[in-house]
């Protein structure tokens, strides 16, 4: 009888976990344990046609530097506004921001593209970051829904 070998063992976890999964129901998360995860869920009786989106992960902020600066919409970037960039929902997309630590939450309308550093799911408005109370941190976890 020939012995296990590497890729053998590899095939075979593979058949295996993916069965596993899809009997179980279970969905995977986007990037593991250790990255942003998402979920979506079928809204059944819900009055808005699109599906729930949610997404977990970190949070940063515009710096002030960037003010009135052009946004990937075409418009002009004020930290006084309650606006967001996200790497792939619409542009005029709202999304309530929620702080997982502290419970804070507010809406944002999505207006950039980014965050573009590895990691970060969503860069929020300088006024964002205040409200969710984390401009002195300057990251935060949080979960972003569409709304």
């Amino acid at each position: 009888m020939k012995p296990w070998t590497l890729g053998t063992t590899f095939l075979l976890v593979v058949v295996l976990g993916a069965g596993c999964g899809a009997a179980s129901g279970a969905r995977p998360s986007e990037e593991g344990p250790v990255g942003p995860s998402v979920a979506r869920a079928d809204s059944d009786e819900d009055s808005r046609p699109e599906r729930a989106w949610s997404q977990t992960g970190l949070a940063s902020y515009y710096d002030s530097a960037l003010q009135g600066g052009s946004t990937a919409n075409g418009l002009r970037y004020d930290e006084h506004g309650l606006t967001a960039a996200h790497r792939s929902l619409p542009f005029g997309t709202r999304v309530r921001v929620t702080n997982l630590a502290s419970g804070k939450s507010v809406v944002v309308t999505i207006t950039d593209r980014g965050p573009f550093v590895r990691g970060r799911i969503i860069d929020v408005s300088r006024k964002a970051a205040g409200k969710l109370g984390f401009i002195r941190i300057g990251i935060a976890r949080v979960r972003v829904e569409t709304i």
